[in-house]
């Protein structure tokens, strides 16, 4: 919660309105994209690591 919500919430009015747009908030921040984003780079990684099992060359570079 930003500074912004908080003083908000310390002001009478409308709680429902304001936790309507704290749970909105909340929404974006775990939009899909981001766990799609997440899925992929973890089946990325499962790849590479088997890749490595298999003896493979691994597609990291420690050296940067």
């Amino acid at each position: 919660m930003s500074a912004r919500d908080f003083f908000r919430s310390l002001r009478p009015g409308s709680d429902q309105q304001l936790a309507e747009d704290l749970a909105a908030q909340q929404r974006v921040r775990r939009s899909r994209s981001a766990t799609r984003a997440a899925r992929q780079g973890q089946a990325w990684e499962d790849q590479d690591r088997a890749r490595d099992r298999k003896g493979g060359t691994r597609l990291t570079r420690w050296e940067d």
